[in-house]
Formats: structure tokens, C-alpha cells, sequence
């Protein structure tokens, strides 16, 4: 049976566009066709028909156009047809505010900013916002041993030894060094020496400075004195205290000089030096002591004592016996 009374009226939306210059056979539309029947399209003014396809918002011809050729596609969409935006067609101002929820956002994206809003006390609405662990809006504030919002403060006795950071181990008998290392309260004041001559040395030059030959030591703790050399070399760099004497002998005769000093890699780093007046016959044995604190780098550096000893009269000489010519030195911690 017809139908009878007035046709249902319609509503459609028409879109359209045109083509020139193109040498292509694929175009693209800017709405998404439900099928090839909603579109007519014309070339150079001739309906085309059964020599197109339609793929999403892609048009695709089955030959390509000439560049002098002008297409007209027209296409017409019923209201109430979905019609499927194109891709990055929709803008922020197209979204309404707070109409994405969190069952439309990933859940690495929610993880994330129930991390920050934890953190922070950013409420969901402003989560948004929120990329991969930006700045926090507002700082929390601690509390316990550590509190504050932005100059944070460290309570008195909070930081033990097990918390520090420092080498060695931490005893009640180390402290701890401006090096970050926990060190030994104390210790040796090595290397240290002390050298002596026995008795009268065989040959000395009267008037010259001469070095003076040792023939024993006392204690020599690392081995750094030699004793064919008659020189100290320590192995390890440091400040040290040097001290030596020299005894002066005419044999019941008259001095005329008496002297004695501390050479370091052959200069002069302090002397002890006397001179007589002729006839001065109580001027038999003069003993002169010199002492000085000197630096050495612990590789290359050494030390030597060197004596005077000159007459007016008798047998010049070095008078040793142990107690009275020695050379010594040992290391300022």
C-alpha cells in the first residue's frame, strides 16, 4: 500500500570542493563519505561514475588527472549520519573543560599523576596539567629530623657517625680528617736517625769546612742514613727537626776556629761558628750545636753536617767519643 499524506521531510548537509592543477589520482577530502553513492563528482563537467573509490577521507580516482583538468566533488551527508572527524581536526577549545576523566587517560599518564598529587595536594582537575615529574606546585613540609617547606633544617644529634660517608674505620681512637677519612690520633714521628763518630777522625783539612765522616748510628728507623755517604735522605715528604753538634780540638794547644752547620742538597740551611784570639790557651775543646726545622719532599732531598776546626798551636781535630760529635733528625707530625 502507498503511503498516504506528505513525504517525511529530510535534512542533509552538503560539502564540497574543488579540484585544479592536480596530476594526481588521490585526494583528500575534508569530511569522511559514508560511500561513494553520497558524492558526485565531476570532471571538466562530466559526471563521473563507477571509476572512483572511497576510503576513509580519501578519494582515489582510477586514473590520475591532467593539470588542465577541474574536479568537482560534491558530497551530501544525512543529519544523524555519523560523520568521523579527520585526524588532528579537533582542538582544545572544542573540549569542554574537565570532560576528560581518567578512564579516557593512560594508565602510565594516571600513575603518574597520582604520584604528583600526592606529592604536591594537586587536585584532579589541575592534574592535567601535569608531564612527566614537572615542578612541584607547592613544596611539602617535612617534619621529624628534617623539617621545613624550602630551607630545610636538620634537628641537633640527628646525623650519626653510621650515616656519614667518611673512609677508615671510626674508633675511640681515630678522628675524623678534613679529607673525609677517619685517622689514627697520634703517631711516630718517623723517619728519625741519630749518628755519631766513635773517636778522632783520620784525616781533616784545618781551616776548611769538611764533611764530617760518621762511623755509627743510634737508631736509624727507616734505613735513610747512609752511612758511606754520610747522608740523610728520608722517604717520606714532611717538616723535620734537625739538630747537630761538632766538638773542636787542639790537644792542649790554642783553637783558632770552631764551627759547624746543616747543609741541605748542598746549602748552607744554618751554622754555628766561633773564632779565637791568638793566645787564648783556654780555648783547647769548643763544642758548637746547631738545630733547625726543614722541609723535605721525601724523594730527592738530603742533609749533611759539616764541622770547622782549626789551631794556633797542638793537633787540630775532630774529638768524637760518641757524646760529643753527633747528627740527628726525625719528622714533625
Amino acid at each position: 500500500m502507498s503511503y498516504l499524506g506528505q513525504v517525511e521531510l529530510k535534512s542533509s548537509e552538503i560539502r564540497r570542493i574543488d579540484v585544479t592543477g592536480s596530476t594526481s589520482a588521490t585526494h583528500t577530502l575534508t569530511w569522511t563519505p559514508a560511500s561513494e553513492q553520497s558524492l558526485i563528482i565531476t570532471i571538466n563537467g562530466i559526471k563521473q561514475q563507477n571509476n572512483y573509490s572511497i576510503s576513509g577521507t580519501t578519494l582515489t580516482l582510477d586514473d590520475a588527472l591532467l593539470s588542465a583538468d577541474e574536479m568537482e566533488v560534491i558530497g551530501i551527508l544525512d543529519i544523524g549520519e555519523a560523520v568521523t572527524p579527520p585526524d588532528d581536526s579537533i582542538s582544545t577549545v572544542k573540549i569542554q573543560d574537565d570532560a576528560v576523566t581518567a578512564a579516557k587517560l593512560a594508565n602510565s599518564i594516571n600513575t603518574e599523576i597520582a604520584a604528583n598529587t600526592a606529592k604536591t595536594g594537586i587536585t584532579s582537575g589541575q592534574a592535567s596539567a601535569i608531564t612527566a615529574n614537572t615542578a612541584k606546585v607547592t613544596n611539602a613540609t617535612h617534619t621529624g629530623d628534617v623539617t621545613g617547606a624550602t630551607a630545610l633544617t636538620i634537628a641537633a644529634d640527628a646525623v650519626d657517625i653510621a650515616m656519614l660517608s667518611a673512609t677508615g674505620t671510626a674508633s675511640a681512637s681515630t678522628f675524623l680528617r678534613g679529607d673525609n677519612s677517619w685517622a689514627a690520633a697520634g703517631g711516630a714521628n718517623t723517619p728519625a736517625f741519630h749518628a755519631n763518630v766513635s773517636g778522632y777522625p783520620a784525616s781533616w783539612s784545618a781551616g776548611t769546612w769538611t764533611l764530617i765522616p760518621f762511623d755509627a748510628e743510634t737508631f736509624d728507623t727507616d734505613s735513610d742514613f747512609d752511612l758511606t755517604a754520610d747522608r740523610f735522605t728520608p722517604t717520606t715528604a714532611g717538616k723535620y727537626y734537625v739538630y747537630g753538634q761538632c766538638c773542636a780540638s787542639a790537644n792542649s794547644g790554642n783553637l783558632s776556629a770552631s764551627g759547624v752547620r746543616i747543609e741541605k742538597n748542598g746549602s748552607v740551611e744554618v751554622k754555628s761558628q766561633k773564632e779565637f784570639r791568638s793566645g787564648d790557651l783556654s780555648a783547647d775543646v769548643d763544642y758548637q750545636f746547631v738545630a733547625a726545622i726543614i722541609d723535605m719532599d721525601g724523594s730527592s732531598d738530603y742533609l749533611e753536617l759539616w764541622g770547622l776546626v782549626n789551631a794556633f798551636s797542638g793537633t787540630y781535630r775532630l774529638a768524637g767519643y760518641t757524646t760529643n760529635v753527633f747528627f740527628g733528625a726525625f719528622r714533625l707530625l
